[in-house]
């Protein structure tokens, strides 16, 4: 009898994840069972074996090319295969052929859906909406796991700040505390409150500070202090760990000269000795080899080495550990209990999801979820919820059935409208705009694209202005195409490209109303664009079901409610501009602007802050904005004390009203700043965001509770802690409005 056959007789055990931590339940199955099975296979493997589980390879293509590695046990992980056939054939030579049968774990970019894509991650964070958040990585699971995929590199974790880099596109934005509800909400959602077959392991990344890259260029250093990384950076992957993230990916960018993959403080000290993770850390795809182009490490040995010193389990695609780890470790400069340590994070993940009982997937039953009914409408209206409303003149919503003008390059790109990483969607099954609005107002809408891809250029619209002349409404679809966003698909300039704009200020001469809906993978500066428009909705990629969303938003069917997850600049030169700086020594008081300076004003005469002369010091739009069909009024705000303990609770009680003629949807959010510390601290921070519905007319008091822990940093001693002072609260729309009230903590 083969000895794999002993391992599938030991115990099965059925894993429940915990909210906090990813053990079994003591009801079915505890910690120490898995642990000890862990052991038994570990004892039996030779060293050859354990570097074999620490490699992972793209297996897209011909089984036949990884036959052998297979059988020798060289392959841990597979990735970039989709073909359950084939997935079910790579199982069975690890499995049935291997000398120990240990499962492989299949992995995939799943990012924001299956085959049903969603809104990218920033439009998932701009619905302040973690239960739906949570439910759209479920959908994504069960899909993707139909069709034997057990892994997914998402989510991203990364704090952007700055919209030149492309892969704002898949995080959720600027916040710490809006990162960390949507990463519980996705790793709960992939992996599943219980597991079963539809449990798909996530893997938070990039660890840590990839999102800060230098002038937003992907790929590029960053240079955060430790305090940086302990206030902002790391509290979203803290908060997945928590939560249950049974695996993490670490970074390509190197940080004050250590790149990620190497890099022990973070990996080790933090992640593994402070925060308990013993979860798997896979490299990004190659980030280790990149190493060498870093200058951290003379070879691929060299570096194979400092990675899993740094506490490193699996390499994607360099073959370092496969190709060096043997001889490294025979030389004594890795210890073989570090390749243990490593090889019992791999099989943790691969017991707990289950692989060793079932390997397999039943090819047939695959097809049957993609695409469900209750799958599509979930995308719809997660789409719905995460539209943003920046300009209503009153023409919104729309009311009767007009004569409609269609046009915009993105008012029928069923590719583009999928958005960056959605491999495994089918623009055949996109539902468009325009195809929406034809199947909603048979004959009554005219479809003249004036532009068939974004960065297109004319010369002239006569046509899409006459066309214009004769509707009653012109809905226009702009934006970016799929491949201007996302990874290594970073702009310098963020205005609306090829002739976008042209077309706008030529629709406007029709003398018609315009409601323009962007459809981008970041923020981009449509300033110059608002004048020419009566109505502007904001959309991140949405996805299969945008199209259908987005008329239920125009036309009334839904009230918009998404909130801006990232500050909107005015001009690119802003960046990076985001609502929770510093205060500066002499921060801005409303100084003169460059049109009203008089010729040769003195030096010091505009004020000496803190400004740009020609654009201010304010965003076009600040983080949380977004306006609604009706109007909302908070009053009535007070808190429950003047004066907190560290162990206290805040709790904040105030009235919220529906004060105009749509029942609507209010994001709560609750901002707090420590007016003194002991380094400077933010001028202000979010704690806490409820979604609100109230009728027209509708008003409601409401309590929200904030932990005062949760007003705690890490100070100039290096000691996360709440330290006393005086503190400042705002309860609003966005974080710039609304009427502080001041509390104490002793």
């Amino acid at each position: 009898m083969q000895v794999h056959k002993s391992i599938f007789a030991l115990v099965a055990l059925t894993v429940i994840f915990s909210c906090t931590r990813r053990n079994v339940s003591s009801t079915v199955g505890s910690t120490s069972q898995v642990e000890s099975r862990i052991e038994s296979i570990l004892s039996q493997m030779t060293l050859a074996e354990k570097i074999g589980q620490m490699n992972q390879v793209s297996a897209g293509g011909d089984v036949n090319n990884y036959v052998d590695a297979l059988r020798k046990g060289q392959i841990g992980s597979i990735l970039n295969e989709v073909d359950p056939v084939k997935i079910n054939e790579f199982q069975r030579l690890a499995v049935e052929e291997s000398r120990l049968g240990i499962p492989l774990l299949v992995s995939r970019d799943v990012i924001h859906g299956f085959h049903t894509i969603f809104p990218i991650p920033l439009g998932l964070a701009a619905t302040f909406d973690p239960a739906l958040t949570e439910e759209g990585a479920r959908v994504a699971a069960i899909e993707a796991t139909a069709q034997g995929i057990r892994w997914t590199f998402s989510p991203m974790l990364d704090i952007a700040r700055d919209p030149r880099w492309g892969r704002i596109a898949e995080g959720s934005g600027e916040d710490p505390y809006l990162d960390a509800r949507m990463a519980e909400a996705m790793v709960h959602g992939y992996q599943g409150r219980t597991a079963d077959s539809t449990s798909m392991a996530a893997c938070i990344k990039h660890f840590v500070g990839y999102g800060a890259a230098e002038g937003g260029r992907d790929y590029n250093s960053t240079f955060l202090t430790e305090r940086q990384l302990r206030n902002i950076y790391l509290p979203p992957f803290e908060a997945a760990v928590k939560a249950g993230a049974m695996t993490l990916m670490t970074s390509f960018n190197d940080n004050d000269g250590v790149p990620s993959t190497g890099n022990t403080f973070v990996v080790k000290d933090v992640l593994r000795d402070e925060w308990g993770f013993d979860g798997l850390v896979v490299t990004d795809w190659n980030s280790m080899g990149e190493m060498i182009n870093h200058g951290f490490g003379v070879d691929r040995k060299d570096v194979a080495q400092k990675a899993v010193n740094a506490g490193v389990d699996m390499d994607m695609m360099t073959f370092g550990f496969v190709s060096h780890l043997e001889e490294l470790v025979k030389s004594g400069a890795v210890k073989e209990k570090t390749i243990d340590n490593a090889v019992r994070n791999i099989l943790r993940v691969k017991i707990l999801l289950g692989l060793f009982e079932n390997p397999y997937i039943n090819v047939e039953a695959a097809k049957a979820v993609q695409y469900a009914p209750e799958h599509l409408a979930s995308a719809r209206k997660t789409v719905e919820e995460s539209v943003i409303l920046l300009k209503n003149d009153g023409i919104l919503p729309l009311n009767g059935t007009p004569r409609i003008l269609v046009t915009g390059p993105l008012a029928n790109a069923p590719h583009d409208q999928l958005g960056t990483w959605a491999f495994d969607g089918e623009k055949s099954h996109t539902v468009t705009p325009l195809k929406t609005l034809q199947e909603r107002f048979p004959g009554r809408v005219e479809y003249v694209p004036g532009l068939t891809f974004s960065r297109e250029k004319r010369s002239g619209f006569a046509d899409v202005v006459a066309a214009a002349k004769r509707a009653d409404v012109v809905l226009v679809f702009l934006g970016e195409e799929a491949i201007l966003s996302g990874e290594a698909h970073s702009l310098a300039d963020l205005n609306l490209k090829g002739s976008q704009s042209e077309l706008l200020a030529a629709l406007k001469t029709a003398g018609k109303p315009i409601v323009a809906t962007v459809i981008a993978g970041r923020p981009l500066t449509i300033e110059r664009d608002l004048p020419n428009v009566d109505a502007m909705l904001y959309s991140f990629h949405p996805g299969t079901m945008g199209g259908p969303a987005l008329a239920n938003l125009i036309f009334g069917d839904v009230n918009p409610s998404g909130k801006a997850p990232i500050t909107f600049l005015r001009t690119v030169g802003q960046a990076p501009l985001y609502y929770a700086h510093n205060m500066t020594g002499r921060p801005y008081n409303g100084e003169t602007l460059l049109d009203d300076i008089p010729a040769e004003a003195g030096q010091t005469s505009l004020g000496n802050t803190s400004y740009y002369l020609d654009y201010g010091a304010y965003p076009l739009f600040p983080f949380g904005y977004g306006l609604s069909y009706t109007t909302f009024a908070y009053s009535c705000i007070g808190l429950d004390k003047d004066t907190y303990k560290a162990d206290d609770t805040i709790s904040i009680s105030f009235t919220l009203s529906n004060t105009g003629a749509y029942d609507g949807t209010e994001v709560v959010q609750v901002y707090i700043r420590d007016l003194v510390g002991s380094i400077t601290r933010p001028v202000k921070e979010l704690k806490a965001f409820e979604r609100i519905n109230l009728k027209s007319g509708e008003s409601r008091t409401l309590t929200i509770q904030i932990p005062v822990q949760e007003l705690a940093f890490t100070g100039l001693d290096g000691i996360k802690k709440v330290e006393p002072g005086e503190f400042r609260l705002w309860v609003a729309g966005d974080s710039a409005s609304g009427t502080p009230v001041s509390f104490t903590i002793i």
